[in-house]
């Protein structure tokens, strides 16, 4: 397994590699580092003098790619883009274009995307597998038939609703919770509290479908008939042999959201209010701030292979038979 983990090290280098020379190339097509000067500056201040000063004292004044009057490695070294991309393989991410420190950003807001996004997951999980276990325990039953109905119901409306409807009923008009707003320690909880069922319930139709789908494949197979015939009861086929069979799947969706536990929701965070990753991100992207984005972007790719080697080692734990090679 060490080796496996270490092949996986090697081959996410050229991946990251990939996905950073992509996300410039995209970036700088909408703005170039002149555009960017003029938009940080402010009409009133923009002379090419202040441009070049601008771009000099965040490392824009050199050419992006390719850099003709360097010798040999320079001309690929003494760039914009080598030289703001290989810091972040130390991790350092370098300030954004007002200043701040993008690391010390990222610390500080991790931590308000983790308590919403943590909760979102693991009672997401827990509710989905249970209400998609219960609907395949009375299939073919009006139980299964309405589970159907409503699953596709919420799944035809947008995430979007929810968050205005629960913002207007919750918090407008019966002023349960704060409609925005974040605080730290134990008074955060009344701000989470409405995004955190909101996630749960606008996952809820594609997941219980998802996962009702693979239960009933899994009953259909010889395993269950043999399980069956030997007279074990329904709930422990279905909890025990069914369950147990269908987690490889599981987890494999579930690695596309460990990037969200640590960059957030994006659009949660933003219309609660909440200082965490996700409304960071959209900050960034609204303000044209390249080196915030080229961070999240390249945080989020590592978190993605991290996922992913997880998950491949979770497989071998779920069953014995399956190797890593």
């Amino acid at each position: 397994m060490l080796s496996y983990i270490v092949r996986r090290v090697f081959y996410a280098i050229p991946i990251l590699i990939g996905v950073n020379l992509i996300t410039f190339i995209l970036f700088f097509i909408v703005n170039t580092p002149d555009d960017m000067a003029r938009m940080q500056l402010g009409i009133k201040y923009v002379t090419p003098e202040a441009i070049e000063k601008w771009k000099a004292e965040r490392g824009y004044d050199k050419p992006l790619l390719f850099n003709q009057q360097a010798e040999k490695l320079g001309k690929l070294t003494n760039t914009v883009f080598f030289e703001k991309s290989v810091s972040m393989f130390v991790f350092d991410f370098g300030r954004s274009d007002d200043g701040r420190d993008i690391a010390q950003e990222i610390k500080s807001r991790m931590l308000p995307s983790l308590a919403i996004a943590l909760p979102v997951f693991v009672l997401g999980l827990i509710v989905h597998i249970t209400f998609a276990l219960l609907m395949v325990f009375f299939r073919a039953t009006y139980i299964d038939f309405f589970g159907v109905v409503l699953c596709v119901a919420l799944m035809s409306i947008s995430s979007l609703f929810y968050i205005i409807v629960g913002q207007f009923l919750i918090s407008k008009l019966w002023h349960w919770v704060p409609i925005s707003g974040y605080e730290a320690g134990l008074d955060a909880a009344k701000f989470l509290l409405l995004p955190v069922i909101i996630g749960v319930i606008s996952s809820a139709g594609s997941n219980i479908r998802w996962y009702r789908t693979l239960f009933l494949e899994e009953m259909n197979k010889e395993y269950v008939r043999a399980a069956r015939a030997k007279g074990v009861s329904e709930c422990i086929v279905l909890f025990r042999h069914i369950l147990r069979n269908a987690l490889i799947p599981i987890l494999t969706g579930a690695v596309v959201v460990v990037p969200l536990l640590f960059l957030g929701s994006l659009l949660v965070e933003s219309f609660f209010g909440i200082p965490g990753l996700g409304s960071y991100t959209i900050d960034a992207i609204n303000s044209q701030d390249f080196a915030i984005v080229r961070a999240m972007v390249f945080l989020g790719s590592i978190l993605y292979i991290v996922g992913l080697v997880l998950t491949d080692i979770s497989y071998t734990l779920v069953d014995p038979r399956v190797r890593l090679v």
